[in-house]
């Protein structure tokens, strides 16, 4: 089974500064890959064991930032056999449909696959969109929600979760699918893997055409912090039971 898995990188939310006008400072946050798309990476890594005979390929596509050794070795070492990337300055704070065709580009450009896999959305926008455009633009079926995968010869078998209930649906491959954390656990990769993944295969080049982005931004800024009482009981005291009680029904 040829499976891609595409992931993106973002700024490592622990490192992200709030100015005082409330405005997002990540000029001192490390590039990473999204924590949803971590779990997307090592589901890709388990199906290709369980179905046999099977190549992973990572793909990612943004601005000449991401293309760094040490995050590339990152993801070579949770069970990815290659690595892509698209890197490009135009590719600088892409939306969701434009994401997609830059994705779509890059997969048309490597001939046949069976399956896309897609973290359920990005840990900054977290649209959820990607994968909706993304098969659309290659002309295949997708499936999003989803919590397991199991091949099953030209398809597979998932499980979406929707509101009310868990959907069993066989899906005919080629198709792009976007799971859910639940799906698999990421790995932790050892010295080895991270040694051999100095060794596996990745490549850099520049996009075609990027389109224009159908989304813009007017702001972006945190929240105004709101300030909040605190009262401290002691349980020794008298009555504080029946005094907690009362600020709690009064906080309601």
């Amino acid at each position: 089974m040829d499976i891609i898995v595409a992931f993106k990188v973002v700024p490592d939310d622990q490192d992200i500064q709030v100015a005082p006008d409330g405005s997002l400072d990540l000029s001192k946050a490390k590039k990473v890959v999204s924590a949803y798309d971590l779990n997307a990476i090592e589901a890709a890594a388990q199906l290709a064991a369980q179905a046999g005979d099977s190549r992973v390929t990572g793909l990612s596509a943004g601005p000449l930032s991401i293309d760094d050794g040490k995050l590339k070795k990152n993801v070579l070492a949770r069970g990815v056999d290659e690595l892509t990337m698209v890197v490009d300055e135009r590719c600088e704070g892409m939306d969701a449909r434009a994401t997609a065709c830059v994705l779509a580009e890059a997969v048309r450009a490597r001939g046949s696959f069976d399956l896309v896999l897609c973290g359920g959305g990005s840990a900054d926008d977290y649209a959820q969109q990607v994968d909706v455009h993304l098969g659309c633009e290659l002309g295949v079926p997708s499936i999003g929600g989803v919590v397991s995968i199991e091949p099953q010869g030209a398809s597979v078998v998932v499980e979406r979760v929707l509101e009310d209930r868990v959907e069993t649906v066989e899906v005919p491959l080629p198709a792009v699918v976007a799971v859910l954390p639940d799906i698999a656990e990421p790995r932790i990769p050892g010295m080895k893997d991270i040694l051999a993944a100095g060794k596996r295969p990745m490549s850099a080049s520049p996009a075609g055409e990027v389109p224009a982005a159908a989304l813009v931004t007017a702001s972006c800024e945190a929240p105004e912090q709101a300030e909040r009482r605190c009262e401290v009981a002691d349980a020794g005291d008298e009555g504080a039971v029946e005094r907690f009680a009362q600020a709690l029904r009064a906080a309601l």
